[in-house]
């Protein structure tokens, strides 16, 4: 008992649901691995007394969470509400510039009402529990007014303050206090928009795999020519350099800061100005060259010799100097940035000498503060500066890219992607040292489609070391991600309330789940969305903790909705009503980790998981169950009218299911790229490695040729799709198409 009151008091589970009646018990090995990564000891039953008897002895001295959450408008949580009277409360803004609100003091005589103990407890986790009471759930949203916040009470502006409190008798606390609105921005308008992996669709310009100009122009022409609302990227953060380098953009070496290997080379305003012009022409013709054999000779997209070329480019680009105007902007974004872009440039720097990894370089320089790295900083100046430099005009290319999907009338923009973690040795691991869990690796727990659970190789952040510095790596992380976004995906949105924590050297099976302050890491993400703007989204598909889907719902945060696993779950298992789906989510046929719809209709994503060895059953039953789940869903099309082409048509079945998500109140419709061409092939290929091409495939039609952004932008399969999403008085009548050909 000991062991498991001393885990939950730090957020530890010892046991877990693998479904509706099933639990299962944590090995203790594994929660003691746990506990000592969160800096607590656990290893012997004596040291297990002594640490619960300190935890308690804080958890009944503690005046205050670590984290205050306030929400402006809704009541007052009860952290704040259940301080003794005469207890005094003193406000640091975020903003130092402010004023601060006066010193507030609890009168002895006060009219508040009796607290809950729930809400008096204010500590990790509570969210999901307070949210799962239908009646809180409603809060101010069911029009009732919400109660006044208390006399003594007055709200400090929207931000993360640092809080003190002083109640009679001496006792004293701090905390963090984040004050945000109650709900993130929603869509201006209900919109459709693609959803693409940048590095695969290259134009006639691209240096061998698409670029941000690219990703311009495909956001003017889109919104444009077809009205189009939004596109949704792969995460664009740093990778981890190397030979071969990790080609996944959900495993990368800093999700602060993009990778340079995105930019467009010739849009840098300096390029013009290089002197040596036969070394540019020289390395436009070796990138050219590198795209015709990915366009039309069948080879993969190869991340490594596109960076090469682009990163000869840009060391002959930085020799021309910046002009006045230039230099000023970018001194400004070096302000900006700070210690952070400082830390990640000579991450990359020293990586250039040492290697990608930093557990082994030099002892000295492993710790980002000692006199070592201090000294490395001076001796590689010039390097350091070359790799904040790549950052500014990333940046920069990134802001035009937003620019010209909102001139083009998007009523989202860009949709960028937050990766779930970051690669161990990357540059992120080495600068937060202290902010992440050593010896620990994120995935998750076994279930019905893998029974071995998943270890994804990612370090987490501690919640009480994320709690202690006031969110400020999750806060700069925000905002560098949103300075540009019309919205923000979030993959595995579930991880802002709890995630899997597998120790090293033991298998997936034998991890727990870790949980984090949702309230305070959710108050974070709508307060920082807000200042931007910016939509948010989660990827909430799979496993999910009961209430965290209306805690999301509540803060304005859409979930995503993948038309194949919409049925009716809970009762009859055939597929979901058009009517019975939520509208606060991105609704898709597909996504980057599932087959493409042509692939689904014709059973060839289960062909090729049978040549890879993947299947658990015979190839025929497979199959058979696959053919029956898509015929019930063809049926259900059919029945509602939105099939009008009729058994055996391909292209009209992929036209059918986008009718169907029209049909859904969703506000956001995503149409995956490859989808508009009859691409056959997965972009990722879960479960495999070296097996499949993940991560390196250009989009290509229904006969697996590439396809250029020019020649998507006439594909006639295309354009057909996109009739669909045409205001319905401006297209014609669907059932004229029945005998169109099934290519592009």
């Amino acid at each position: 008992m000991g062991l498991s009151r001393l885990a939950a008091l730090h957020g530890v589970a010892t046991s877990y649901s693998s479904s509706a009646d099933v639990t299962v018990s944590v090995p203790d090995d594994t929660v003691v691995a746990v506990l000592a990564a969160l800096g607590v000891d656990a290893t012997t039953p004596e040291a297990v007394r002594e640490s619960l008897a300190a935890a308690e002895s804080s958890a009944r001295s503690r005046l205050l969470p670590p984290t205050v959450v306030v929400w402006t408008g809704e009541p007052l949580p009860g952290a704040l509400t259940a301080l003794p009277p005469g207890t005094t409360l003193e406000i640091s803004l975020e903003d130092p510039g402010s004023a601060p609100p006066p010193p507030m003091r609890i009168p002895a005589d006060r009219p508040d009402p009796a607290v809950s103990p729930r809400d008096a407890a204010g500590g990790r986790g509570n969210l999901v529990g307070a949210v799962a009471d239908p009646a809180d759930a409603e809060g101010t949203d069911a029009g009732t007014e919400a109660p006044a916040a208390p006399a003594w009470w007055t709200e400090p502006p929207l931000g993360v303050h640092r809080l003190a409190v002083r109640a009679p008798g001496g006792r004293s606390a701090a905390g963090t206090l984040v004050v945000a609105p109650p709900r993130a921005p929603r869509p201006p308008a209900r919109s459709h928009g693609f959803l693409v992996q940048l590095y695969s669709l290259l134009s006639a310009r691209s240096w061998g795999m698409g670029d941000l100009g690219d990703l311009a122009d495909l956001a003017a022409w889109s919104g444009r020519a077809l009205g189009a609302g939004f596109v949704q990227l792969n995460p664009l953060h740093a990778a981890v350099p190397g030979r071969p380098t990790d080609p996944s953009p959900y495993r990368p070496s800093s999700r602060r800061f993009p990778d340079p290997v995105h930019l467009h080379i010739e849009s840098v305003p300096e390029y013009g100005h290089v002197t040596d012009r036969a070394a540019l022409d020289d390395l436009r013709q070796d990138a050219a060259a590198l795209s015709d054999t990915v366009l039309n000779k069948g080879a993969l997209i190869d991340r490594d010799a596109v960076w090469e070329l682009k990163r000869q480019a840009l060391e002959l680009v930085r020799q021309a100097p910046l002009t006045p105007g230039r230099r000023a902007a970018y001194c400004d974004f070096l302000a900006e940035q700070g210690q952070a872009l400082e830390d990640h440039a000579l991450w990359c720097a020293l990586a250039e000498m040492h290697g990608p990894d930093w557990h082994g370089w030099p002892a000295g320089l492993r710790d980002p503060r000692s006199e070592e790295t201090a000294r490395a900083r001076g001796a590689l100046l010039d390097r350091v500066d070359f790799h904040c430099r790549l950052a500014w005009l990333t940046d920069g290319q990134l802001a035009a890219a937003q620019r010209a999907a909102l001139d083009a009338g998007m009523a989202v923009g860009i949709v960028h992607d937050l990766a779930v973690g970051v690669h161990p040795g990357g540059a992120d691991a080495w600068a937060q040292q202290d902010a992440f869990a050593h010896g620990m690796s994120v995935g998750a727990p076994p279930d019905a489609f893998n029974a071995r659970g998943q270890d994804w190789g990612l370090p987490p952040w501690r919640p009480d070391i994320l709690a202690a510095s006031g969110y400020a790596p999750y806060r700069g992380l925000l905002r560098g991600l949103l300075a540009h976004a019309g919205a923000l995906r979030i993959d595995h949105v579930m991880g802002l309330f709890r995630l899997w924590w597998v120790p090293e050297g033991r298998p997936p099976t034998e991890g727990t789940y870790v949980t984090h302050d949702a309230e305070a890491m959710l108050a974070v993400l709508v307060l920082e969305a807000h200042r931007a703007g910016a939509v948010v989204m989660g990827e909430d598909l799979g496993t999910v903790e009961p209430g965290v889907r209306e805690a999301l719902a509540r803060r304005g945060v859409l979930g995503t909705s993948v038309l194949w696993f919409e049925r009716d779950w809970a009762g009859t298992g055939r597929p979901l009503a058009p009517e019975a789906w939520r509208e606060d989510c991105l609704a898709t046929v597909t996504t980057h980790d599932l087959p493409s719809t042509a692939a689904r209709l014709t059973g060839d994503h289960v062909t090729l998981r049978h040549r890879l060895g993947l299947l658990t059953r015979p190839l025929d039953q497979e199959l058979t169950a696959d053919a029956a789940d898509t015929a019930e869903w063809l049926a259900h099309l059919a029945r509602l009218g939105l099939l009008p082409e009729g058994e055996g048509d391909e292209e009209g079945a992929v036209r059918a299911v986008h009718r169907f998500l029209l049909r859904t109140p969703a506000r956001l419709t995503g149409v995956w790229l490859p989808d508009a061409l009859g691409d056959r092939r997965p972009q990722n290929l879960p479960g495999t490695w070296d097996q499949y091409p993940n991560w390196r495939l250009p989009v290509a039609d229904a006969e697996g040729h590439p396809v250029t952004l020019e020649e998507l932008a006439v594909a006639p399969r295309l354009h057909r799709l996109m009739e669909v999403f045409r205001p319905r008085a401006d297209r014609p009548d669907p059932a004229p198409e029945t005998h169109r050909s099934t290519h592009p």
